[in-house]
């Protein structure tokens, strides 16, 4: 059996990125760029003695979590109201008749992809024959979900000295920077793999140095003195994934014999 993740580790709090912050000693760390668009909020109708039920349903179903918390939600009672129809099989009331009904509203978040999850828990463990329900995108940022890293060393260093400290603690051969600005080095940027695309980000963000792979020769112009850029490489920023598997499968699975593979895959050699 082959498990992969590619892009989808790169962009989760404890992925790659989190993975070369804790190499490097970072602490007080976030999403370099989160992404937008990826939260909806579902807004429900229950019959308020059902609200634990399907509250209980939804969360385990993945709604709820927003940054270090989890079952999180907004709910007020009202009064519900409907009238059955001939066919129907109504929960409460007769048909024919308009019913009133004491119900709260539930509103609650979820990212887009655990929207077939919460949906169907929703419409099993809702009484109703009929259930009420909106979805709305939400454009907030998901701050857990995005690209990149940032975050703050211990305490300062002068340039020499974390170049040195980055080229130990990543095991790498050799590092392509832009020109050292005689400035200590405190709050740093990283992007596993090719992360030109931060730049603008981390300038943005007042990283003193950026760290990933795979930049161009006129990428490094793009820097305009304002950050360091250290391109350490993309198989070298990303060589300690395999770590995050090994961490995760022995927390899962206790009785698995595990073993990282000794085969490096770098296409590059160093002369």
């Amino acid at each position: 059996a082959i498990y992969a993740a590619h892009t989808n580790l790169d962009n989760v709090a404890d992925g790659v990125n989190a993975m070369i912050a804790r190499k490097i000693g970072l602490s007080n760390t976030k999403i370099l760029r989160p992404k937008a668009n990826i939260l909806r909020k579902l807004h429900t109708y229950v019959p308020t003695d059902h609200l634990a039920n399907i509250q209980d349903a939804i969360f385990k179903a993945g709604a709820g979590h927003i940054g270090n918390y989890d079952e999180c939600s907004f709910s007020f009672e009202g009064k519900g109201s409907f009238r059955a129809g001939d066919h129907a099989n109504a929960f409460v009331g007769q048909k024919g008749q308009r019913h009133f009904e004491p119900e709260t509203k539930i509103e609650v978040i979820y990212p887009s992809y655990n929207e077939r999850k919460v949906i169907s828990a929703l419409k099993l463990s809702h009484p109703y024959e009929e259930v009420a329900y909106d979805i709305i995108p939400i454009n907030n940022k998901n701050e857990s979900i995005g690209s990149g890293m940032i975050g703050e060393l211990a305490y300062p260093m002068n340039e020499l000295d974390f170049l040195n400290h980055l080229k130990k603690n990543m095991n790498v051969e050799v590092i392509r920077h832009t020109q050292l600005a005689n400035k200590l080095i405190s709050k740093v940027a990283v992007c596993g793999g090719s992360g030109s695309f931060l730049l603008d980000t981390a300038i943005g963000q007042s990283a003193d140095i950026f760290i990933t792979g795979d930049f161009k020769y006129h990428q490094f112009f793009d820097a305009e003195d304002k950050i360091i850029i250290a391109d350490i490489g993309h198989y070298e920023s990303e060589q300690y994934t395999n770590e995050l598997f090994y961490n995760l499968l022995k927390k899962k699975f206790s009785n698995f014999a595990l073993r990282i593979t000794e085969i490096n895959t770098n296409p590059i050699k160093y002369f």
